[in-house]
């Protein structure tokens, strides 16, 4: 890798860490080729990304950013799972753990706080962006249901006074 391709990576790190809300941190012990491909086809699926970089391109891309204290944790094979929803890199990277041995979460960050092993698990086991927007609609909507439903409601005792009336 020559000096531009090199500047070019560390370029388009730095815009991953400007954009996003999540960086989880992992350690990959000898992930199969069709293993890597598996895990990178859930993260874009949940609208994330699964990264393998040089760890020194990647602590000089975190200078200047929000995340520039995760560098500590970027040591050994290390690849960096990114995303806006602050819950799906996470997601992903620890459903994909439970039932692979050879992927470790080592940390990561939201925002400029430091998340390690249990914070990262906390941080997936909450709903995510797509699933509180639909509990809000749901929120939203409900009154409006029981409002036309209670309205109505007179309407039908009525209707069934009127037709118990007439066949009595």
């Amino acid at each position: 890798m020559d000096r531009s391709q090199k500047a070019d990576l560390v370029a388009e790190l730095k815009n991953v860490f400007t954009e996003t809300s999540v960086v989880v941190i992992t350690r990959n012990l000898g992930l199969s080729v069709a293993q890597s491909t598996d895990l990178r086809l859930k993260m874009r699926d949940a609208g994330a990304q699964f990264k393998v970089a040089k760890n020194r391109l990647a602590k000089i891309a975190l200078e200047g950013t929000k995340y520039g204290s995760i560098g500590d944790m970027l040591t050994g094979p290390t690849a960096l799972a990114t995303s806006v929803d602050p819950v799906a890199a996470a997601k992903v990277a620890v459903e994909f753990a439970k039932t692979n041995d050879r992927l470790e979460i080592v940390g990561g960050a939201m925002g400029e706080t430091l998340l390690d092993l249990n914070g990262i698990k906390a941080l997936a086991a909450l709903p995510s962006l797509d699933q509180l927007r639909g509990t809000i609609v749901g929120l939203i909507q409900a009154p409006a249901t029981k409002i036309a439903r209670i309205a109505k409601e007179p309407g039908g005792q009525l209707a069934r006074v009127l037709a118990a009336k007439a066949a009595a």
